[in-house]
């Protein structure tokens, strides 16, 4: 519930949280369906970032079918989709050598003949661009830090804007308490695990029927390359060393635009292992000889990491509640297998857009729209989807290299039979946190250190993220109970959270005995990932909005 602030308020037909593929679809979207009727809407898209496209970090390759559906003549409009796919490679790389994988006995849908390889950040800034141009009022730098909610419990909108409060929580002499923007319909696309999502999934209930929901971390660079070493359209995906058959996970290398390298690791965050860090596997992965033949040369000019939704079918919630909707990764449309989800995502939002347009024609305002869900249910998103609903939970039952197999063989006979599977819908049975195991039944992990050519540390990667926040300001990242990184998890765990943050962000330090830790919080280097909320085992950790501007700004990514 919004704090009790007096705030000036400003009224829309449909206020739209995050400036992603999603959010931006669902606006520009409505604009095109009042433009096409002759009638009148009023949009507000609200972004935390610095800009549009800051806070986006993705592979990337695109399925063009989404941008397709929003904009039939997108290449003539110029849309930043610019390196087709020409070489779809899949690796198994062992500790020195690798095994080509032949894409011949995957599914049809797993192919990227058809796809782009490109920067996701800078396709949001070009959907941004087009919003505005339909008339969309675009705030960046507008954090929506809480939901506002009408008399009888519908959402009515979200507050925004918020600054000045320093880190005591005292008002500082620039301090603005924000404004409140009311819609008739709120559309939530904060992206993965975001914190009015998590608020909202809680209060209606949206995940009562649906399985915990899944995630992974995306770990990225940017380099440059030379000449001799760039094969622009290239695509390749890796499973196998450094994880273990136990540890879900995998690369992506993509060459692009102009001599772009993507380079990156997916790990799983149902992994078991406390001592394991994902951003230093990543670190021993770009060591790998068919790694390094890519990067030879090159220079890293950009780094950033992110939580990926895995969830698929079983995990997506309810998509909408009384005064709102989900869409995008709010909702969970990623599909593992094809590491694709903003063709889903933009269609989501047009999905959503249509629901709401509809309505508010109706003179309907604030109640459920169960049109959107409707819609969902009959689209390709929710067909893509239900192909694919075995994939993950196979990989997290068999292993990466048999529940893979298995995971091949069950698309290719439910994609043959319309949907049909004969294993059912396997399901997801604990969250990823849940998952962790005890520091003492696992051996540390000892990394080699950063050579300063292929890989790197923590704080110099941060670097590249170009994340800042107001130190005098609250922290954002906020423990339940401050007496549990210690007492519980550095006991029991080791304290994951000093691994799994790809960051920098968690410390425990020692006195000059090496004894009486304490947990350190280093906020300002966070780059909003999002890990940390996910999973801690004791799910003490609770990441919320930052000032808005804060954060990482990413270029290119």
């Amino acid at each position: 519930m919004s704090e009790d602030v007096e705030r000036e308020a400003m009224e829309y037909d449909v206020v739209i949280v995050g400036a992603g593929p999603a959010g931006l679809a669902s606006a520009i979207r409505l604009k095109q369906l009042a433009e096409a009727k002759g009638a009148e809407i009023s949009v507000a898209v609200l972004e935390k970032g610095s800009e549009v496209g800051a806070h986006i970090l993705s592979g990337a390759v695109i399925d063009p079918i989404g941008l397709a559906e929003l904009f039939p003549d997108w290449k003539a409009m110029g849309a930043p989709l610019e390196t087709p796919v020409t070489i779809d490679k899949f690796v198994m790389l062992g500790p020195q050598g690798s095994l080509d994988i032949p894409m011949w006995p995957m599914p049809g849908f797993m192919h990227n003949a058809g796809n782009y390889i490109a920067s996701l950040g800078n396709l949001a800034r070009w959907l941004g661009q087009q919003a505005e141009a339909l008339g969309v009022e675009v705030y960046p730098g507008m954090a929506a830090s809480d939901v506002v909610f009408r008399d009888d419990g519908a959402v009515k909108g979200v507050v925004a804007g918020v600054f000045g409060v320093d880190k005591n929580g005292e008002r500082k002499p620039d301090y603005q308490p924000g404004i409140e923007l009311h819609g008739k319909y709120v559309f939530i696309g904060e992206g993965v695990r975001g914190s009015l999502a998590k608020q909202l999934q809680a209060r209606f209930g949206l995940n009562d029927n649906c399985d915990p929901q899944k995630y992974g971390i995306g770990i990225k660079e940017l380099w440059q390359v030379p000449d001799e070493v760039f094969t622009p359209g290239l695509v390749q995906h890796t499973v196998g060393w450094p994880l273990d058959d136990k540890t879900g996970g995998g690369s992506f290398l993509y060459h692009f635009g102009d001599n772009y390298v993507a380079v990156g690791m997916v790990v799983h965050l149902n992994y078991k292992n406390p001592w394991l860090s994902p951003f230093d596997e990543f670190q021993r992965l770009k060591q790998h000889p068919d790694m390094k033949k890519h990067l030879e040369g090159g220079k890293r000019i950009a780094y950033g990491a992110r939580a990926i939704i895995e969830g698929g079918l079983q995990s997506v919630p309810k998509l909408h509640f009384p005064g709102g909707v989900l869409v995008g990764d709010s909702a969970g449309f990623v599909n593992v297998p094809r590491i694709k989800g903003s063709h889903n995502a933009i269609k989501s939002g047009m999905m959503a857009a249509e629901a709401a347009f509809e309505a508010i024609q109706a003179g309907r305002s604030g109640d459920e729209l169960i049109e959107y869900e409707e819609a969902y249910q009959k689209s390709w998103v929710r067909k893509e989807l239900n192909l694919v609903r075995n994939a993950k939970p196979l990989l997290s039952k068999l292993g990466t290299f048999l529940g893979g197999a298995a995971g091949i063989a069950d698309m290719t006979c439910t994609n043959l039979l319309g949907g049909f599977s004969f294993l059912g819908t396997l399901r997801h049975t604990k969250t990823d946190a849940a998952s962790t195991g005890l520091a003492k039944d696992y051996k540390p992990i000892v990394y080699p250190k950063p050579d300063g050519v292929y890989s790197f540390d923590k704080l110099s990667s941060v670097f590249l993220a170009s994340t800042n926040h107001d130190e005098d300001q609250p922290a954002h990242l906020k423990l339940k109970d401050p007496t549990v990184p210690i007492s519980v998890n550095l006991t029991k765990y080791g304290e994951p959270a000093r691994l799994y943050c790809p960051a920098g962000v968690y410390e425990v330090l020692y006195d000059e005995n090496n004894a009486n830790p304490r947990f350190q919080i280093n906020f300002q280097n966070c780059v909003h990932c999002k890990t940390c909320d996910i999973k801690d085992p004791s799910q003490n950790i609770v990441w919320t909005t930052p000032e808005g501007g804060g954060g990482p700004n990413y270029p290119n990514m």
